[in-house]
Protein backbone atom coordinates (compact mmCIF):
# COMPACT_ATOMS: atom_id res chain seq x y z
CA UNK A 1 0.00 0.00 0.00
CA UNK A 2 1.57 3.18 -0.62
CA UNK A 3 1.81 6.13 1.39
CA UNK A 4 1.78 9.85 1.11
CA UNK A 5 4.33 11.40 3.32
CA UNK A 6 7.08 13.55 0.57
CA UNK A 7 5.81 16.32 0.91
CA UNK A 8 6.17 18.20 4.65
CA UNK A 9 6.22 21.32 3.18
CA UNK A 10 4.65 23.43 0.38
CA UNK A 11 9.05 23.59 -0.58
CA UNK A 12 8.60 19.88 -1.25
CA UNK A 13 5.40 20.11 -2.79
CA UNK A 14 5.64 22.90 -5.50
CA UNK A 15 7.91 21.13 -8.20
CA UNK A 16 5.64 17.88 -8.47
CA UNK A 17 2.90 19.91 -8.54
CA UNK A 18 4.46 22.36 -11.57
CA UNK A 19 5.16 19.01 -13.48
CA UNK A 20 1.55 18.01 -12.96
CA UNK A 21 -0.85 21.06 -13.37
CA UNK A 22 -0.94 23.88 -14.59
CA UNK A 23 0.77 26.90 -13.81
CA UNK A 24 -2.35 28.70 -12.44
CA UNK A 25 -3.96 26.07 -10.07
CA UNK A 26 -0.05 25.36 -8.60
CA UNK A 27 -0.40 29.54 -7.87
CA UNK A 28 -3.95 28.98 -6.62
CA UNK A 29 -2.68 26.28 -4.33
CA UNK A 30 0.43 28.28 -3.45
CA UNK A 31 -2.09 30.80 -2.26
CA UNK A 32 -4.51 27.91 -0.83
CA UNK A 33 -1.77 27.06 1.54
CA UNK A 34 -0.31 29.99 2.67
CA UNK A 35 -4.07 30.96 4.05
CA UNK A 36 -4.19 27.64 5.53
CA UNK A 37 -1.02 28.44 7.42
CA UNK A 38 -2.50 31.51 8.59
CA UNK A 39 -5.66 30.23 9.81
CA UNK A 40 -3.95 26.95 11.34
CA UNK A 41 -1.35 28.89 12.69
CA UNK A 42 0.72 26.55 15.29
CA UNK A 43 -2.06 23.62 14.84
CA UNK A 44 -0.83 20.70 14.96
CA UNK A 45 -2.12 17.11 14.65
CA UNK A 46 -2.78 14.14 17.26
CA UNK A 47 0.83 12.96 16.92
CA UNK A 48 2.48 16.42 17.24
CA UNK A 49 3.32 16.71 14.00
CA UNK A 50 2.55 20.38 12.38
CA UNK A 51 -0.93 20.92 10.63
CA UNK A 52 0.07 21.73 7.47
CA UNK A 53 1.70 18.56 6.94
CA UNK A 54 -1.75 16.72 6.75
CA UNK A 55 -2.91 19.54 4.43
CA UNK A 56 -0.21 18.63 2.29
CA UNK A 57 -0.34 15.01 2.76
CA UNK A 58 -4.01 14.87 1.12
CA UNK A 59 -2.86 17.10 -1.83
CA UNK A 60 -0.38 14.35 -2.65
CA UNK A 61 -2.65 11.80 -2.11
CA UNK A 62 -5.17 13.74 -4.72
CA UNK A 63 -2.40 14.76 -7.21
CA UNK A 64 0.38 11.82 -7.36
CA UNK A 65 -2.09 8.92 -5.89
CA UNK A 66 -5.69 9.32 -7.37
CA UNK A 67 -4.03 11.85 -10.06
CA UNK A 68 -6.97 14.76 -9.50
CA UNK A 69 -6.52 17.73 -11.52
CA UNK A 70 -9.72 19.61 -11.08
CA UNK A 71 -8.48 23.14 -9.33
CA UNK A 72 -11.65 23.43 -6.59
CA UNK A 73 -10.88 19.84 -5.77
CA UNK A 74 -7.83 20.02 -4.75
CA UNK A 75 -7.67 24.07 -3.13
CA UNK A 76 -10.57 22.32 -1.31
CA UNK A 77 -8.51 20.21 -0.30
CA UNK A 78 -6.00 22.42 1.27
CA UNK A 79 -8.66 24.29 2.88
CA UNK A 80 -11.08 21.12 4.12
CA UNK A 81 -10.15 22.19 7.88
CA UNK A 82 -10.37 25.97 7.81
CA UNK A 83 -14.23 26.06 8.66
CA UNK A 84 -13.68 23.66 11.11
CA UNK A 85 -10.97 23.82 12.96
CA UNK A 86 -10.38 27.71 12.77
CA UNK A 87 -12.34 30.65 13.05
CA UNK A 88 -12.16 31.48 9.18
CA UNK A 89 -15.59 31.92 7.38
CA UNK A 90 -17.41 30.12 4.82
CA UNK A 91 -17.77 33.73 2.83
CA UNK A 92 -13.98 34.37 3.45
CA UNK A 93 -13.05 31.29 1.30
CA UNK A 94 -15.50 32.01 -1.37
CA UNK A 95 -14.02 35.53 -1.40
CA UNK A 96 -10.79 33.97 -1.62
CA UNK A 97 -11.39 30.69 -4.08
CA UNK A 98 -14.56 30.63 -5.34
CA UNK A 99 -18.19 29.71 -4.41
CA UNK A 100 -17.90 25.98 -5.44
CA UNK A 101 -14.44 25.45 -2.96
CA UNK A 102 -16.18 27.12 -0.09
CA UNK A 103 -19.83 25.05 -0.77
CA UNK A 104 -16.97 21.50 -1.12
CA UNK A 105 -14.99 22.80 2.10
CA UNK A 106 -18.60 22.96 4.18
CA UNK A 107 -19.54 19.76 3.14
CA UNK A 108 -16.72 17.98 4.41
CA UNK A 109 -17.04 20.69 7.26
CA UNK A 110 -18.72 18.79 10.87
CA UNK A 111 -21.47 21.51 12.21
CA UNK A 112 -21.32 22.12 15.46
CA UNK A 113 -23.70 20.22 17.72
CA UNK A 114 -23.35 16.93 14.96
CA UNK A 115 -22.97 14.23 15.54
CA UNK A 116 -19.73 12.88 14.05
CA UNK A 117 -21.52 9.51 12.36
CA UNK A 118 -24.36 11.55 11.47
CA UNK A 119 -22.00 14.03 9.30
CA UNK A 120 -20.30 11.71 7.85
CA UNK A 121 -23.57 9.46 6.75
CA UNK A 122 -24.24 12.94 4.96
CA UNK A 123 -21.90 12.64 3.08
CA UNK A 124 -22.94 9.97 1.05
CA UNK A 125 -25.47 12.99 0.17
CA UNK A 126 -22.57 14.94 -1.22
CA UNK A 127 -21.40 16.22 -4.77
CA UNK A 128 -18.68 13.59 -5.83
CA UNK A 129 -16.16 16.59 -5.40
CA UNK A 130 -16.20 17.08 -1.99
CA UNK A 131 -16.55 13.36 -1.76
CA UNK A 132 -13.09 12.89 -3.14
CA UNK A 133 -11.99 15.97 -0.81
CA UNK A 134 -13.21 13.04 2.21
CA UNK A 135 -11.62 10.02 0.55
CA UNK A 136 -8.08 12.20 0.21
CA UNK A 137 -8.58 13.71 4.04
CA UNK A 138 -9.09 10.33 5.23
CA UNK A 139 -6.18 8.46 3.51
CA UNK A 140 -3.78 11.12 4.83
CA UNK A 141 -5.26 10.51 8.25
CA UNK A 142 -5.24 7.01 7.78
CA UNK A 143 -1.59 6.48 6.94
CA UNK A 144 -0.65 8.11 10.43
CA UNK A 145 -3.21 5.20 12.72
CA UNK A 146 -0.25 2.96 13.75
CA UNK A 147 1.20 6.67 15.68
CA UNK A 148 -2.18 6.64 17.93
CA UNK A 149 -3.13 4.55 20.98
CA UNK A 150 -4.81 1.05 19.96
CA UNK A 151 -8.20 2.57 21.37
CA UNK A 152 -8.20 5.25 19.02
CA UNK A 153 -7.18 2.94 16.36
CA UNK A 154 -9.75 0.26 16.70
CA UNK A 155 -12.61 3.02 16.39
CA UNK A 156 -10.71 5.22 14.11
CA UNK A 157 -10.80 1.99 11.47
CA UNK A 158 -14.54 0.97 12.51
CA UNK A 159 -15.66 4.92 11.71
CA UNK A 160 -13.45 4.61 8.30
CA UNK A 161 -14.66 1.15 7.24
CA UNK A 162 -18.67 1.83 8.10
CA UNK A 163 -19.13 5.70 6.81
CA UNK A 164 -15.73 6.02 4.30
CA UNK A 165 -14.75 2.81 2.36
CA UNK A 166 -18.86 2.96 0.24
CA UNK A 167 -17.90 6.73 -0.38
CA UNK A 168 -14.17 5.57 -2.30
CA UNK A 169 -16.00 4.26 -5.04
CA UNK A 170 -16.61 8.13 -6.97
CA UNK A 171 -13.46 7.27 -7.65
CA UNK A 172 -11.40 4.05 -8.65
CA UNK A 173 -8.28 4.81 -7.10
CA UNK A 174 -9.47 5.57 -4.01
CA UNK A 175 -11.43 2.34 -4.10
CA UNK A 176 -8.34 0.14 -4.64
CA UNK A 177 -6.36 2.42 -2.00
CA UNK A 178 -8.75 1.89 0.46
CA UNK A 179 -9.34 -1.85 0.07
CA UNK A 180 -5.97 -2.39 0.22
CA UNK A 181 -5.62 -0.19 3.50
CA UNK A 182 -8.49 -2.63 5.02
CA UNK A 183 -6.73 -5.36 4.72
CA UNK A 184 -3.88 -4.19 6.03
CA UNK A 185 -6.16 -2.80 9.31
CA UNK A 186 -8.69 -6.03 9.32
CA UNK A 187 -7.44 -7.48 12.12
CA UNK A 188 -8.35 -4.46 14.27
CA UNK A 189 -11.62 -6.09 14.03
CA UNK A 190 -10.64 -8.57 16.55
CA UNK A 191 -9.39 -6.25 18.75
CA UNK A 192 -11.69 -5.50 22.33
CA UNK A 193 -13.86 -3.18 21.94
Amino acid sequence: MRTFTSWPSWAHAEEPLARALPASTVDDLRRAVAFAARRHGAQQRPTGRPYLEHLLEALQVAVTGAELRERDVLVSIVLHDVLEDTSCTEGEVARAFGAEVAAFVRWVTRPDGTAKADHLAALARAPRPAVLVKLADRASNVQELERMPWRFQRRYYLETVAYVLPLAGVHPWFAEWFAQWRERWRRVERWPA
